[in-house]
C-alpha cells in the first residue's frame, strides 16, 4: 500500500503541482484517477473560486461558494464536494476493468479529517493496492496521520520528486 503526500509552503503551490503531475502522467498513458484543483481569483474579494476536475478528463466542480461579503465561515459547497467524490468512486469500481493506476486527490482536507470527502475512497484504492498522492496542511497533518497508520510518506514538493515516485508505483515502461 502507497499512501504518499507533500506539503507546501505557498498557497495553491500543492494545486499546481498535482496537476501538472496528473498532466504528465496522463500523456504518457498512465491511467490518473481522483481531482486535481485549480484556484481563480475572484473579481469581489480576496479569495479565490475553487474548482475540481474529475481524473482523467472531467467533470469539473465547483467546490467553493460565495457567502457573501464579510462573511468568515468555511467556502467548501460539501455537495459538490461530494458530487465529485461519487464520480471518483466510479472509477474504482473493479468492474469496470479499467481501475486507475495511480489517485491523486487534491488534498486531505477537514471533509477528510472528519471522516468524509475523499477520506473512504483513499482507503478504497490503498486496499485495492492502487497508489494514492495527496496534499495535507498543517491543520490536518496529525488527524492525517491517525488515518494513515505510520503507512504515509512525505515526499518533497517538487515535480522531480513526484515523478520520481511515479515511476516507483507505476510500471517503468509508462513514465520513462
Amino acid at each position: 500500500m502507497t499512501l504518499a503526500y507533500i506539503r507546501t509552503m505557498a498557497r495553491g503551490q500543492a494545486d499546481i503541482l498535482l496537476s501538472e503531475l496528473a498532466d504528465r502522467l496522463i500523456a504518457r498513458g498512465v491511467r490518473v484517477g481522483g481531482v486535481v484543483q485549480s484556484n481563480t481569483t475572484c473579481s469581489d474579494s480576496d479569495l479565490c473560486d475553487m474548482d475540481v476536475r474529475v481524473m482523467p478528463d472531467g467533470p469539473v466542480f465547483r467546490i467553493s461558494q460565495s457567502l457573501g461579503a464579510g462573511a468568515r465561515g468555511c467556502r467548501l459547497n460539501p455537495d459538490a464536494l461530494e458530487q465529485a467524490v461519487g464520480h471518483v468512486a466510479q472509477s474504482l469500481d473493479a468492474a469496470s476493468g479499467r481501475l486507475p493506476q495511480v489517485l491523486i486527490v487534491n488534498k486531505f482536507g477537514k471533509h477528510e479529517a472528519d471522516g468524509r470527502g475523499f477520506r473512504p475512497l483513499i482507503a478504497d484504492a490503498m486496499l485495492a493496492g492502487i497508489p494514492v498522492l495527496t496534499a495535507v496542511n498543517p491543520t490536518n497533518h496529525s488527524q492525517f496521520c491517525d488515518f494513515a497508520q505510520g503507512l504515509e510518506l512525505c515526499l518533497p514538493g517538487t515535480m522531480t520528486a513526484l515523478l520520481d515516485w511515479a515511476a516507483e508505483v507505476v510500471p517503468v515502461k509508462q513514465i520513462a
